[in-house]
């Protein structure tokens, strides 16, 4: 029974989504900014979770300063986190990478 309830519920719950953005400043150029997306299946919160946790807790994430990580359930922002200037650098020119 339960089997079949969550199959008839997971339709409908939220994508989660981690998006990791970090930005390249050289003097002159416009600052480059580059955005890595990692998706999770629908209802997958925990999962979402942990992993949102495991990123910003990397030395390797704290080394790449400027950066800012997210946590995207569905279209809202539910957290979001900032290592370094990052408000600064948005009022510049910017390139996407991607």
């Amino acid at each position: 029974m339960k089997k079949i309830f969550t199959k008839v519920i997971k339709p409908f719950l939220p994508k989660y989504e981690v998006i990791c953005t970090n930005y390249q400043l050289i003097p002159g150029l416009p600052v480059n900014k580059n955005q890595m997306r990692h998706t999770f299946e629908k209802g997958a919160s925990q999962e979402a979770l942990n992993f949102y946790g495991k990123v910003i807790a990397s030395d390797f994430t704290k080394a790449m300063a400027p950066v800012e990580v997210s946590l995207k359930k569905g279209r809202r922002i539910i957290q979001k986190v900032q290592i370094g200037p990052v408000d600064e650098l948005q009022r510049y020119k910017m390139v996407s990478v991607n």
